[in-house]
């Protein structure tokens, strides 16, 4: 499918310089075989503005801006929407470099009109010196990992074919531009800030998005694949619970403004069938520290759902 689309990369930090290269120069040269562009937004970062302004936006058909709303990736995203021509909005993380075809799949995914977000698949891309830890179990070394959202990337119990789901995955996605800007786009309230790991600020808009135009709004399409950077900070047992809470946490203020079913409906299901079958399997295998991460994660995913909620109640 040939429309105009603006891509979006979010960065906040020069750690992933490389990274934001790379996967700004393969989103650029995909877009501009559809006569597409590509916006880099720089989140209250003047050193990294100014590089990125420099070696990034010397590119025929890429813009380097500041964000201009509120701090976090929600405001940069929101700040792209405000800038983009294209009749898609496609957004790719920092760290997430494209494979070859990705922005033509993800394309493809709006062939049917009625539909308003397309989101792709993501592989992990371990450190140099590292394979997938054991906080991240996995069926098997080529499959995706039951709990590879946790470093957000595909994972058990997700589609393997085109379909509708629920969600996108915020590292790779696309909106139509028009019901994207009539939803006031991301809020600004949930998602990641720095190193924050709080998210799910996809999860929320496609929620309001299908809410106006029915199930089958938001499709996935698996030959959209980005491959994603894991840092080494993100293999630790620590990083395992300190994402899982958050995970809660942002669980919790989605359920307050949509309702529990539809902010939980796809974790219940995911709770049920895939993590009991992870642990069972790991400890069949004798990997008893694989089996207890969907364990924890669990657990500490519950706890910061429930406090949440509980301090929810105290408000006025």
């Amino acid at each position: 499918m040939n429309v105009p689309v603006t891509v979006v990369v979010c960065a906040y930090t020069d750690r992933r310089w490389h990274q934001l290269g790379e996967a700004v120069r393969s989103a650029a040269a995909q877009a501009a075989s559809m006569g597409g562009d590509v916006i880099v937004v720089i989140d209250h970062n003047d050193s990294l503005l100014s590089i990125a302004a420099r070696d990034l936006g010397s590119l025929h058909n890429v813009r380097v801006v500041p964000n201009q709303r509120h701090r976090g990736l929600s405001g940069a995203r929101n700040t792209a929407i405000d800038m983009a021509s294209g009749a898609v909005i496609a957004f790719l993380d920092d760290d997430a470099i494209p494979e070859p075809g990705w922005l033509a799949a993800l394309l493809n995914g709006f062939i049917d009109e009625t539909v308003l977000a397309v989101g792709g698949s993501a592989r992990p891309v371990w450190p140099a010196g590292h394979s997938r830890p054991p906080t991240l179990p996995s069926p098997s070394p080529n499959a995706w990992g039951d709990l590879d959202w946790v470093v957000g990337c595909s994972f058990t119990g997700q589609p393997t074919h085109p379909g509708p789901i629920r969600n996108v995955m915020g590292c790779n996605m696309a909106f139509r531009s028009g019901p994207l800007r009539r939803s006031n786009g991301f809020g600004e309230d949930l998602g990641r800030v720095g190193n924050l790991p709080l998210g799910c600020e996809e999860t929320e808009l496609c929620i309001r998005l299908t809410g106006s135009a029915g199930p089958n709004a938001i499709r996935f399409e698996p030959a959209a694949i980005v491959r994603h950077h894991v840092s080494t900070d993100r293999l630790s047992w620590r990083y395992l619970l300190s994402r899982t809470y958050s995970e809660g946490v942002s669980k919790a203020a989605i359920s307050r403004m949509v309702g529990n079913g539809a902010a939980l409906s796809s974790e219940r299901s995911y709770t049920r069938r895939v993590l009991p079958r992870a642990v069972w399997r790991e400890l069949a295998s004798g990997r008893p520290a694989q089996a207890s991460a969907p364990v924890i994660a669990v657990v500490t995913a519950g706890l910061g759902y429930v406090t949440t909620r509980i301090r929810q109640s105290r408000r006025p």
